[in-house]
């Protein structure tokens, strides 16, 4: 378990270029000689991931035919051949029955065998889904020449070129980047690109600015940089050893079945040996003794029970399919029921997984804006120029484009290219104030300046032609940054100068939409002098325009908002007894912030930071008995001891847990608690394969995530799993009524056995006639047991345990 809470451990990223050409032996202008990249193949071999050992196809057939309730029935099917071999040894014309019974045994248990290992034909494609993500070739550098070479031949300290679309061909210390953007989200899940540069931005290796990670993508610009892992010793290396050595524990059906077979063979040989000693005493043969003995154990034998079993969870899993759940492991329907504590992440699961604009200040007035799923609330109104000229400044200063041929479908649900924040901008433009499109062509863009991770902001040149200034320049990126460009500011659409009152209004105002955890942007511009005529060579390197004494016209902040059926579905968790968790890997303002939009934090509860806020007291001084809700940081969480992490799921009510995935929930499964775990990325998958119930999104998540879950939710909706657990109660309690109604035939098939051997009373049911009971009258109506519907309390009980 403890494997699961190491962190990545490397130093590359604090390296200066020097160190790094010391380290690798080489020379980052001409790169590698071909014959030292030759002698470091051959030490390190080939950089590929290193398959692990599988189970072959038969030994999983022969699990399931002779695993858990299967060895009961085999034991009936061998104990009736043998009483049918003492018969034949003994008489020229023996009763049939024993044979007829044993070839019927054998039949249900490799019929159900067969059913089960059909419906559970996973065989473990994990490293399969891995080996899909490997780039077939690479560019490199070696003797200050650039060569395509296939990946494998790639080695360490090899000087590496990505362009934008490029595959990322191992872990890389970036030593020169131009306006690089990769995307993580087959590593992490996040489907926001992630700028990159040369530069040490972060103690951990996962958040620096100048590593990149193998099989992840280059979306735009390029980069060069230096090999420091290959193959295994990848960050996606390390996660495919982990996720494939780790061991799957036992499901609570299968305990349970486990514990009912022993129950079960208990009270059979008990009767059977007690009757056996009576059949002896009473002055029968040893041989038809024996007959007895094995006429009671079998009768004891509930034979119709492993294919009711079987049948019951395949319906469930059909049902789970059409309700978004798709179940590739059976037992997992019923572990879902037994749930005592969801991890869930948050973006795409609990939050719609889009960008959209929820706030603005201009005016020095907030503004809230309709952020429902489909946006069909009150819009966006305002007749204010203040509101005319921000509009333009998000529609213009931006670089996100509606795909073609979307026209019919409404605003909300086109598709767009770009980033999410410019989408959410574009459509929130396109739907609140007029076609972007028609804005665009009435002021064509002259000149641009990206935004860069170094500069903080994005800006754009126009030309005006309904305006008596020929060219505008329109800004936007992050406040401060925008702020310090500004000398006035727009009220009512008049310019005023920047005074100490319109400081602390803005600086009210991003506490304020700070505090919502909402992502927040500064918007200015500035007319252009006449001197910057029309056709005027505007050149960015140079700047040889002016870039100061812009005018601020406001703040526009966004969020991933909450899922409409999500709130409703925390709080039938909450009285179904189960505790929801959190995890994210998102800054702590804003994991509170949607924690307490979906109702995991409750309103009355308060964290400690909070408590310490209204009592005017030190953190460290607040009683952690008074803070019912926690939100860890994930450099918090890796630090924690065991028993801290037991403590803090044990006292409080609503945890998020901030960080990686792979520490998220470890100590839940001590506790004996049974926990879900959600997740879409590659380094969500030991967690996934590690949790009693592994469940991947369907939409968004990875190959390799869907192959370790247990449920793959196919609308990636959170709601989804409740319906999930759900049915998973309801298929326990059914189950359990299937089971009594089989078990309750064995007395009035036993009693007959008994009034025979002590009465001598005519054998009234054979044993035919008690397989056709079995497994014909009876067979059915347990069946039609798993099409009972749920009780109305289902969901308000506490778990069965």
């Amino acid at each position: 378990m403890e494997e699961l809470k190491k962190e990545v451990v490397m130093d590359d990223h604090k390296l200066t270029l020097g160190e790094l050409s010391t380290k690798y032996g080489v020379n980052l202008t001409t790169g590698h000689s071909h014959q030292r990249a030759k002698e470091i193949l051959i030490r390190d071999g080939p950089n590929t991931l290193t398959p692990p050992s599988t189970t072959p196809e038969w030994v999983k057939f022969c699990k399931q035919l002779f695993g858990g309730f299967s060895l009961l029935l085999w034991t009936g099917a061998i104990l009736c051949f043998v009483a049918y071999s003492i018969q034949v040894y003994f008489h020229e014309e023996p009763a049939k029955d024993n044979l007829y019974l044993s070839v019927v045994l054998a039949a249900v248990v490799v019929l159900t065998g067969c059913f089960s290992y059909y419906q559970e034909a996973k065989s473990s494609k994990i490293m399969e889904s891995f080996k899909n993500m490997v780039p077939q070739q690479a560019l490199v550098i070696r003797e200050g020449e650039k060569m395509q070479i296939n990946v494998e031949e790639v080695v360490l300290g090899d000087l590496v070129e990505i362009k934008g679309r490029d595959r990322i061909p191992t872990d890389l210390r970036l030593i020169s980047a131009r306006g690089c953007k990769v995307d993580n989200s087959s590593l992490t899940g996040e489907s926001e690109p992630q700028s990159r540069s040369a530069d040490f931005t972060h103690e951990n290796p996962l958040e620096t600015r100048n590593i990149c990670f193998f099989s992840t993508n280059c979306v735009e610009g390029t980069t060069r940089g230096i090999v420091i892992a290959t193959g295994d010793s990848t960050v996606m290396g390390r996660i495919a050893s982990l996720t494939s050595g780790l061991e799957v524990g036992q499901t609570p059906i299968a305990a349970e079945i486990e514990h009912f077979i022993r129950l079960i063979t208990a009270v059979a040989v008990f009767l059977g040996v007690t009757f056996f000693v009576l059949s002896l005493l009473l002055g029968y043969g040893w041989l038809e003794a024996i007959i007895f003995l094995i006429g009671i154990i079998v009768a004891n034998v509930p034979e119709g029970l492993l294919a009711s079993v079987t049948v019951c969870l395949t319906l469930t899993a059909k049902r789970m399919a059409r309700k978004n759940c798709l179940v590739k492991n059976l037992e997992a329907v019923e572990t879902l029921g037994s749930t005592s504590i969801i991890c869930s992440d948050k973006t795409g699961t609990l939050t719609q997984n889009r960008m959209i604009v929820a706030h603005m200040w201009f005016d020095a007035t907030v503004y809230e804006v309709d952020t429902t799923e489909d946006q069909t609330g009150k819009t966006f109104a305002n007749s204010s120029d203040t509101w005319f000229i921000l509009s333009q400044i998000a529609g213009l200063c931006n670089r996100a484009d509606f795909k073609p041929n979307q026209e019919t479908l409404p605003i909300a649900k086109r598709a767009t290219t770009g980033d999410a924040s410019e989408s959410a901008l574009l459509k929130f433009i396109e739907q609140s104030y007029s076609s972007v499109v028609e804005m665009r062509k009435k002021n064509p863009k002259v000149a641009e300046i990206p935004f860069y991770s170094t500069n903080k902001y994005q800006m754009s040149i126009h030309s005006r032609e309904d305006s008596s200034q020929t060219h505008v320049l329109v800004m936007k990126g992050a406040l401060e940054t925008i702020f310090e460009f500004c000398s006035t500011f727009l009220l009512h659409g008049q310019e005023y100068s920047i005074d100490d009152e319109l400081k602390e209004a803005f600086q009210n105002a991003c506490l304020e939409l700070g505090g919502l955890g909402e992502r927040v942007l500064g918007f200015c511009f500035l007319n252009l002098p006449s001197s910057c005529s029309k056709g005027f060579p505007f050149n960015t390197d140079e700047m040889n325009f002016p870039m100061d004494n812009l005018c601020f016209v406001g703040l526009i902040s966004m969020i991933d908002p909450p899922r409409a059926t999500v709130p409703d579905a925390v709080s039938r968790c909450r009285s179904a007894g189960i505790k929801v968790i959190m995890v994210t890997g998102d800054h702590p303002i804003t994991a509170k912030a949607i924690a307490k939009r979906v109702g995991i934090i409750s309103e009355n509860t308060e964290t400690a930071e909070e408590v310490a806020a209204r009592l005017r007291i030190p953190v460290s001084k607040v009683n952690p008995s008074d803070a019912k809700a926690i939100v860890v940081h994930g450099s918090e969480l890796k630090d924690l001891h065991s028993e801290q992490l037991d403590q803090i799921l044990r006292t409080t009510l609503t945890s998020c847990l901030l960080g990686p995935p792979l520490s998220r929930s470890s100590s839940s499964w001590r506790d004996g608690a049974i926990v879900a775990m959600t997740g879409d990325g590659v380094n969500d998958s030991p967690a996934l394969k590690k949790a009693d119930i592994g469940i991947a999104m369907g939409i968004s998540g990875s190959d390799v995530s869907k192959q370790a879950a247990d449920m793959i939710l196919l609308d990636d909706n959170f709601a989804s799993i409740i319906t999930g657990v759900e049915e998973g109660r309801l298929i326990f309690d059914n189950l359990k009524k299937s089971i009594m109604y089989t078990l309750t035939s064995n007395i009035p098939e036993i009693t007959p056995f008994l009034l025979f051997i002590v009465l001598g009373i005519p054998l009234a049911l054979g044993t035919i006639t008690i397989l056709c009971i079995d497994l014909g009258t009876d067979m059915v109506p347990a069946i039609s047991l798993a099409y009972e519907s749920a009780e109305s309390d289902i969901m308000k009980r506490r778990l069965h345990g």
